[in-house]
């Protein structure tokens, strides 16, 4: 199962005057087993604040976040995760940085090689097993990055704009990758986006995050039919809406 369940939320830091800044709010958030969720929002929202929290990384200030009804305390090999950055091993190939979770596990080195060969061959690189992150592009480093994550057989994946720093074309194929990746694993993934756009290509629903301290002001399901199309009226319209959302000083709270 993947259902994961956020409680009454607050993230705060402590500033030098001695005062403190609120960064999310009483935030409420069911996520559902299988389910593809896209988090939006205006920069410094909270929406990186907030994976890093579901990953275990950062401890909230109040609130808790429930994996399938067991409370996350901290990092979990039940949820994995894909940054921007790849953080690859660059002193390791391309297999050795899929199999390294795996190696930290204990796992014996035939399993280990076998898990790492079968998601190299689902992100399309088992050509590239011997290669190393120098030789590849930065769409096919993200894609080891991917098969990095999903080697632990997490039960949520959580993708903090893993694929920001490329270009629209690779961009749009990686999307459209990653969507078939998710058909075969039918992970639980919540996927922080800065483009409006990815969001309405890829989620089964979106989260519009207010500005400072974040918190959820609408909930979009997506009801388009897979594969979408970017040029459709319907796309378009769901665009528009999202933006507006975006723009506005301070979204309605529902």
């Amino acid at each position: 199962m993947g259902d994961l369940v956020i409680k009454n939320l607050c993230q705060s830091f402590p500033r030098d005057d001695g005062t403190t800044l609120s960064a999310i709010e009483d935030l409420n958030l069911a996520v559902h087993d299988k389910e593809f969720v896209c988090v939006l929002g205006p920069s410094g929202c909270g929406k990186t604040t907030l994976l890093r929290m579901i990953a275990g990384l950062d401890t909230a200030t109040s609130g808790e976040i429930l994996l399938d009804g067991s409370r996350i305390a901290g990092p979990d090999p039940k949820i994995g995760i894909v940054f921007q950055e790849y953080s690859l091993f660059p002193w390791r190939n391309v297999i050795d940085n899929v199999a390294f979770g795996l190696e930290m596990k204990g796992v014996g080195n035939d399993e280990r090689y076998r898990v790492a060969r079968e998601y190299l061959d689902l992100v399309g690189l088992a050509q590239f097993a011997k290669s190393y992150p120098s030789e590849l592009s930065g769409g096919m480093r993200q894609r080891v990055a991917v098969a990095r994550a999903l080697a632990l057989d997490p039960v949520v994946l959580l993708m903090d704009e893993p694929f920001g720093a490329l270009d629209a074309q690779t961009r749009n194929m990686l999307q459209t990758e990653l969507l078939g990746i998710w058909e075969k694993t039918k992970k639980t993934i919540v996927f922080i986006t800065h483009s409006v756009d990815e969001a309405v290509f890829l989620a089964d629903r979106i989260l519009v995050l207010t500005p400072r301290p974040g918190q959820i002001c609408e909930d979009i399901v997506i009801d388009l039919v897979r594969p979408r199309d970017r040029t459709s009226v319907e796309f378009a319209k769901l665009r528009r809406r999202v933006l507006e959302l975006i723009n506005q000083p301070k979204c309605t709270l529902q």
